[in-house]
């Protein structure tokens, strides 16, 4: 079999908590590819590292290798049971920030009254997340945080979401560096494995400029349909958008994913048949 790097975000693509329905045996088979050992798998998400782990527990989900974790501002290598942070990551993106600490940032922007500080297991070292009211005027409040920062040589990445259980706004504030794309590739490099050999799937906009770059990516059936919409335009060899069908399934969730990996790589369309 082809060598794989496989990197999917969780929610709403690898994990079937959105309202479409889940394709019987997907996610077994998925976990049976996982355990190829031919295949890296790495998972990108918002999460912090214990959802994580949670997510693996609750949804029968296979111990990754590697996971990018907090928006891709921490990054973890799993050796057996043990959940390593990797330094090296941490170094690429500090600078980022201008040697000034996660708490040194909290103080600057106490003068944003509209943002409140997120709880503190859903803070990490280079990641900064308040919630907002959902009627926020982003562009204003992220005008008025970039202009503190530039002030101080700071250069961050601002992500804006909405919490659809709670209808609560979010802010993370990440170093310029630390998004879902630069931790792919910054993993790609450490584990040698060029973008024909990686594949990346999702199905929301914080998984937009994976989606939208050159690493060869699948948008599953569920995803948002303005996501859908907005690439629209990029060609298949690139951006594979599941529509169901492959082994019976519906395209949805890890069944998107293995339609997505089959149509990249032609040796895996066979030995998932083989397995079916």
């Amino acid at each position: 079999m082809t060598p794989l790097l496989l990197c999917t975000d969780l929610d709403r693509t690898l994990i079937p908590n959105g309202a479409q329905s889940e394709s019987p045996q997907a996610r077994q088979r998925f976990t049976s590819l996982a355990g190829h050992p031919d295949v890296t798998l790495a998972y990108v998400t918002g999460r912090h590292l214990a959802l994580i782990q949670q997510a693996i527990q609750d949804f029968a989900l296979p111990t990754p290798n590697f996971a990018v974790a907090d928006v891709g501002a921490t990054l973890y290598q799993v050796i057996g049971t043990e959940w390593q942070r990797w330094p090296a990551w941490d170094a690429h993106i500090a600078p980022d920030w201008g040697g000034v600490s996660q708490a040194d940032l909290r103080r600057m922007l106490r003068g944003v009254s509209v943002l409140t500080l997120q709880e503190p297991d859903k803070q990490a070292p280079h990641k900064l997340s308040f919630y907002a009211p959902v009627q926020t005027d982003t562009r204003d409040v992220q005008a008025k945080i970039q202009a503190i920062f530039s002030s101080e040589g700071i250069c961050a990445n601002l992500i804006w979401s909405i919490d659809e259980a709670t209808q609560q706004g979010l802010l993370d504030i990440l170093p310029a560096h630390a998004n879902k794309l630069h931790a792919i590739e910054f993993l790609m490099a450490a584990q040698g494995f060029e973008p024909e050999y990686t594949v990346f799937a999702g199905d929301s906009g914080n998984d937009l400029d994976v989606l939208l770059s050159s690493i060869p990516s699948v948008l599953v059936a569920n995803a948002d349909a303005d996501i859908k919409a907005r690439t629209a335009h990029v060609p298949p060899d690139k951006l594979y958008q599941a529509h169901g069908h492959f082994l019976g399934m519906n395209g949805n969730y890890s069944a998107g994913i293995l339609e997505g990996i089959a149509h990249y790589h032609p040796d895996i369309d066979v030995w998932l048949r083989e397995q079916h």
